[in-house]
Parts: structure tokens; sequence; C-alpha cells
């Protein structure tokens, strides 16, 4: 299969200088795009339309946010889950600080379940997890020995969910059982071989591709869903961390980056890129709670 490589693609959506970028979420009911600096502990939206940016401060680090289906937002803090109601209350919904531990990459799966990842600051080895918490509150760890837990997603049928934990070095898929939640049948899909970087947030497209950004790999992966790699966007920084369909139809590819240990920092470093027309994206759901 040939691999198409577009080196030139993409265009700069929000010039920032966010020290760890992430979590690129499209909220379709807002017309906007979600997406945190994890170690500035800040919320940004940004609406391609209007361009009007909003920016909020977090009292912990945030590892990401989603939108919520009664409006307001879910949060994966430092010290568990948290909710903002719509006129801006904060509140747990899960209180469970374990020291040296954080949360980092979440996403909500079709039954609304939000799958939260954890790491360790000093990313030891087996040091996180992966859980489903539900809209009630009520958790289950389904991984207990994740390293650097990152991208989560689902086929668009809803009966594969591919996973990262990022020095594995592969985007992994399991069985998903979209009435129960269960995971099963954890397989490699693919692996990003040394000295491409790093896999750490992924999206899935309408046609059941898994789109990768690769820290330290200055690039945006696609790979089928037979696991063949065909698509590469390559990027002005090297720490590419996740990306999102978003915008009009769901077409338009947002990317976040960082600019933590860059020294000197590319300008771009630490921006929200985007690739317009990029794909088909599927909608994705909030969270139940």
């Amino acid at each position: 299969m040939t691999t198409k490589s577009d080196a030139a693609s993409y265009e700069v959506a929000v010039r920032a200088r966010s020290a760890l970028g992430e979590g690129p979420t499209w909220d379709a009911a807002a017309g906007r795009l979600l997406w945190i600096d994890i170690l500035g502990s800040r919320i940004h939206t940004y609406d391609p339309a209007t361009g009007r940016r909003t920016l909020r401060r977090s009292e912990q680090h945030v590892g990401a946010v989603k939108p919520r289906a009664g409006g307001g937002l879910v949060l994966n803090l430092r010290d568990g889950v948290g909710l903002l109601d719509p006129d801006d209350t904060f509140r747990w919904l899960r209180h469970e600080p374990v020291p040296g531990r954080r949360g980092n990459d979440a996403a909500v799966a079709p039954d609304g379940a939000l799958w939260t990842g954890t790491m360790r600051y000093d990313e030891a080895t087996g040091g996180g997890t992966l859980a489903r918490v539900t809209g009630d509150g009520t958790a289950e760890t389904v991984l207990d020995d994740v390293t650097v837990s990152n991208g989560t997603g689902w086929s668009p049928d809803g009966r594969l969910m591919y996973y990262i934990d990022t020095p594995t070095r592969r985007i992994d898929v399991f069985d998903h059982d979209p009435d129960t939640g269960r995971v099963t049948g954890r397989r490699p899909l693919a692996e990003v071989e040394d000295g491409a970087g790093f896999p750490d947030g992924l999206t899935v497209d309408a046609g059941g591709c898994v789109w990768v950004a690769l820290w330290d790999g200055a690039a945006v992966r696609r790979y089928t869903p037979a696991g063949a790699l065909d698509r590469v966007i390559e990027l002005p920084v090297p720490r590419v961390t996740a990306c999102a369909f978003g915008g009009r139809g769901l077409t338009d590819l947002y990317i976040t980056t960082a600019r933590v240990g860059l020294d000197p920092a590319p300008p771009l470093a630490g921006s929200l890129l985007v690739v317009p027309g990029a794909g088909e994206g599927v909608a994705q759901p909030a969270f139940a709670g």
C-alpha cells in the first residue's frame, strides 16, 4: 500500500505557547473545539466560525475535558474526575487522589461512559491505570498496569476499542461490547518503529481508520482498520500530542502540540493546528453524567 505524505497541509488555528497542549474534542452542541494545556492547568475553547476563544484556569493539572449530555463539562484532573455544571459550579464526581499520580487522556465511549487514564508524574512503569466511569460516578479499573495512558477511541460501529500506552509504541485494539462496555481480546493493531516518535492521542474516522499523533515524531499518522499505515501528515513541531475531527461536517482535523522540554522550542510548539478537509470524523458522544 502507498503511504501518502502531506508536508504543508496544516494551518494555525490558535497560535499559543501551551506547555502541554492536549485533548482536542469537538463540542457539537456548542459548535466549538475544547482543548487543554495539562501542565498550564488551562481549559481552552475555540469557535472556528467566529474565531472566538475562551480560557479557564483549573486549580489542578487537567488531563482531559469533555462535554456532558446535560450541559457543562467533565474533567479528568490530578485527583480524580470532576464536573463543571452549566453555571460554572465545580464538584467532584470521583475524588481519589494518589500522591505522585495525575489524570491524563480520557475519552467518552458510545454508551456515554468516560474512560479515564492516569500516569505517574515520574512516568514509572506500571504506575498508571485505565478506568471506566459511568454517569453516576461508578468506576471500574480495566487496566492497572499502565505507564502513560493515552489515546482511546472506538470504531464507528462501537465494536472495537483502540488504546495507546505510549511507551509500548503500540496502538492496541480490543473487542468492545457496546451493551456492557466490556473489552476483551487485546492485541496490537500497529507499532510505531524506532526513530519515528511515540504514539500519543488518537481519533477514529468514519471509515474506521485510526489517526495517531506522534510525540517526538512531528507528524500525525493514519492507519487503516487492518493496521496498515496509509497517510502521514508532517508538522513543524516535534511534540504532537493528539488529534480530533471538528468543524462543520467534522471534516477538519485539529491537532494539539507541546513545547515542554524543548529548548529552544519551534515557533509553533504549543499551538493548535488544523488540517482542513482532512477526512470525515464521527460525532462523539457526550458524557452521560
